[in-house]
């Protein structure tokens, strides 16, 4: 099993990450202990949470799972063991919201509470609020890691000019400097490699992709036609509520799940660990966060790294999802770069040296 350091780190990560979003929503306590259990035994250390888990969900406050998971973690007195990542910024009661430092401050002594815990391995501003200074964020987020609440923080659903913002006020300034990035990623949604794979790449950040699996539509479970009967995912939630946030079932996202079955059918693994190899493997990749609310599931995911996709075949599956031509990307593309720097291949110092 191949690992990576996490961004400019010396801590070594897991190529996956298990997803705590379903604990408490869509699996009770006990199922939520069978797959924590089951993941540590198959070797894997790394946890994601938030504390708004679930909020969303009817009859739900927030922080069930973070509950859950201080649960699991007093009971089997592991907490040495594992490394907890959660997140912090999402509205969990009135006035108490954004990234401000009088809320971030707060807030991570609410997840402290609930995880049982003195300490976040990693932390996770959940999303740009569009509101608090990027310097007051990266101001608190150092203050954090110095008083020992947590030992790194990352961002979550941000724009690529922002992490770069973040990265080099705290590096210009010696304050600790953002390490990860995690954002939606999948062989449907890949709009990341426009900005944020290529900033991630030149800063040493580590990407830590989201809902891989497309909210489940590359699971193989949902068929053109469509699904009948309750919800049964995340994109079937996502419609009933309205979100159209996880909602991945265009007519493109069903050509690439076409592509997918047939690439899946070819090499004899199921589509959903065709999917997960595809992302976990991709350019910038440091670790992928997968969910399972069954056994079964986790151990096919686990799975997802036992076999290689031949280039031809991933060539197709690159090439189905491809991203569309926009503005200025295409100034990047050979043919531009050509006009701009003439025919003489010309290339960057620090791939020269091994040639």
């Amino acid at each position: 099993m191949q690992t990576f350091l996490l961004g400019q780190t010396g801590i070594e990560i897991d190529p996956f990450i298990l997803g705590g979003n379903v604990f408490g929503w869509t699996i009770d306590q006990e199922m939520s202990f069978k797959v924590l259990d089951g993941f540590l035994e198959a070797g894997f250390h790394w946890i994601d949470t938030a504390d708004c888990y679930f909020k969303f969900a009817a009859g739900k406050k927030g922080g069930e799972s973070e509950e859950i998971l201080g649960t699991w973690m007093k009971e089997r007195r592991n907490r040495d063991s594992v490394f907890i990542a959660t997140k912090g910024g999402v509205e969990m009661a009135p006035g108490k919201k954004g990234l401000s430092r009088a809320y971030l401050m707060e807030a991570v002594e609410a997840s402290l509470r609930r995880l049982q815990t003195d300490y976040i391995d990693l932390y996770w501003m959940h999303a740009w609020d569009m509101i608090s200074p990027v310097e007051e964020v990266v101001a608190s987020l150092d203050m954090l890691v110095r008083a020992g609440k947590i030992r790194y923080y990352g961002f979550s659903d941000v724009p690529a000019w922002y992490a770069a913002r973040a990265y080099t006020l705290a590096e210009q300034q010696g304050r600790e400097r953002i390490i990860a990035l995690q954002l939606e990623y999948s062989l449907i949604e890949r709009n990341i490699e426009r900005e944020h794979v290529p900033a991630a790449q030149e800063l040493g950040i580590g990407i830590c992709p989201w809902s891989p699996l497309a909210g489940g539509l590359l699971s193989g479970k949902y068929k053109r036609e469509g699904q009948s009967g309750a919800p049964q995912g995340r994109i079937d939630i996502a419609k009933a509520t309205g979100n159209t946030l996880l909602d991945r079932t265009s007519e493109r996202a069903w050509n690439i799940l076409d592509v997918l079955l047939e690439v899946a059918k070819e090499i004899g693994r199921p589509p959903a660990e065709v999917a997960m190899n595809w992302v976990a493997t991709r350019p910038g990749v440091t670790s992928t966060i997968l969910g399972a609310t069954k056994l079964a599931q986790l151990e096919s995911s686990l799975s997802s790294l036992e076999f290689s996709i031949p280039a031809e075949l991933g060539a197709r599956l690159g090439n189905a999802g491809e991203l569309g031509p926009a503005q200025p990307y295409e100034f990047f593309k050979p043919l531009l770069q050509a006009r701009i720097k003439g025919e003489v291949e010309i290339r960057p110092w620090a791939k020269s040296a091994s040639a």
